[in-house]
């Protein structure tokens, strides 16, 4: 199945895109459409693993993707 995963803060910048279009397995997880996004763009490779979204909720790497759903990725914020 064919996912768009949107992308935020330094990972736009790193992508050089607002989003990645990404083909992955029916029921695949959050985590595996991470792994994939990281194949086409290394550059987000680096650092801690990011925030997930999906259908604008965060959700764990666990949950499993039916098709259709709305994918974003934000990087971990920290700060003081």
């Amino acid at each position: 199945m064919r996912v768009t995963v949107l992308l935020f803060a330094r990972y736009r910048e790193a992508a050089s895109a607002a989003s990645v279009d990404i083909d992955v397995p029916a029921g695949a997880t959050l985590a595996q459409v991470w792994e994939r996004v990281i194949e086409q763009v290394p550059a987000l490779g680096s650092g801690p693993a990011p925030l997930l979204a999906c259908n604008r909720v965060y959700a764990r790497p666990d949950l499993r993707l039916s098709g259709g759903e709305e994918i974003a990725a934000f990087p971990p914020v920290s700060g003081g």
